[in-house]
């Protein structure tokens, strides 16, 4: 610099104090609740976020339509199931019924298992709040493989709905190969009797059959997990049975509810009760592989499943003394 001229050399920044010869490192503002950094980013843009979302659904029915989606040999489309079935019942799930889940962690994390619970709500939609609990509160997100009457597989659009949701037939072959293949295998012993029992009846578990549901457990060494479901009791309260009219339909029963055939198609719109869903200790069978044609192990066995999940029952309906309360 020469004499007289003025000096505009920027000052340096003070050099940062060392702590045992390293810089410290600089600090970092806290995430807030949405799991953001303030000032380093924003919020995603509403707008971007439905683009995302529409070029999926595009691309997923594009997939549909060029057929690239994969089921396997019983049908199940589990895309087809994670992408429209699953959404559409979790209205009825979470909004409609407002159902709480005990017990999830009984649920193996992997590996086979059979499933047993209460039946009972004049439509079977305790079969898929079931299926939705262990879809979206098991830590694996598994999917629940339902056992369905021969009356679902003849009945033409309900049958290819059932078989790409993922049931089959209730037979034990089917639910023995489910099983050694790993799968969540979901009956209901009851059947019939137990979805067509009348309001006056409610949570009293009807007769569980010759318990075939055991056999298929005892031949392929899986736990049995009893469940109690309180709540579809209340959706269709049965107050009669019209049992000619059932005949002359085919069906199982005709029921005759306060809301239907009263008030037509709004008829079908199941009332807004709480629902509870316990999953009970599994019960292991694995010891008992050589004795699954003893008739006395398998009733014995049955009889347990049974006994635990109607004390559970009692059990849930203390923790719910209003059926439609929050």
């Amino acid at each position: 610099m020469l004499p007289g001229q003025a000096d505009f050399t920027l000052p340096r920044p003070a050099e940062p104090v060392r702590v045992n010869g390293r810089r410290p490192i600089p600090e970092v503002p806290s995430m807030n609740g949405n799991g953001h950094h303030p000032g380093l980013e924003t919020p995603p843009d509403p707008i971007d976020v439905w683009d995302q979302r529409v070029a999926a659904g595009l691309a997923f029915l594009r997939r549909r339509f060029a057929g690239n989606y994969e089921v396997d040999d019983f049908g199940f489309d589990r895309e087809l199931n994670d992408a429209v079935f699953q959404p559409l019942l979790r209205v009825l799930y979470h909004d409609w019924f407002r159902t709480e889940v005990y017990g999830i962690e009984n649920v193996p994390k992997d590996g086979g298992a059979l499933v047993v619970a209460n039946h009972s709500g004049t439509v079977a939609l305790d079969a898929l709040m079931l299926g939705v609990a262990i879809r979206d509160q098991h830590p694996q997100e598994r999917h629940l493989r339902l056992l369905g009457a021969d009356l679902v597989f003849r009945m033409p659009v309900v049958s290819e709905l059932a078989r790409k949701s993922g049931a089959t037939v209730a037979c034990n072959p089917d639910a023995e190969r489910l099983m050694s293949t790993g799968e969540l295998v979901g009956v209901f012993p009851e059947g019939f009797k137990g979805i067509g029992k009348r309001f006056a009846d409610r949570y009293k578990l009807q007769r569980f059959g010759r318990g075939g549901f055991v056999s298929a457990a005892l031949r392929t060494g899986t736990p049995i997990v009893p469940v109690a479901i309180v709540g579809a009791e209340e959706i269709y309260p049965i107050l009669a049975d019209l049992k000619p009219l059932a005949r002359l339909l085919g069906m199982p029963y005709f029921p005759i509810t306060p809301t239907f055939p009263w008030l037509g198609p709004l008829g079908l719109v199941p009332l807004p009760s709480k629902w509870l869903i316990q999953f009970c200790p599994p019960i292991p069978t694995e010891h008992l592989t050589d004795l699954a044609d003893d008739p006395m192990v398998v009733y014995n066995l049955a009889d347990q499943v049974r006994e635990t999940i109607q004390a559970s029952l009692l059990e849930l309906l203390e923790k719910r003394p209003d059926p439609f309360g929050l």
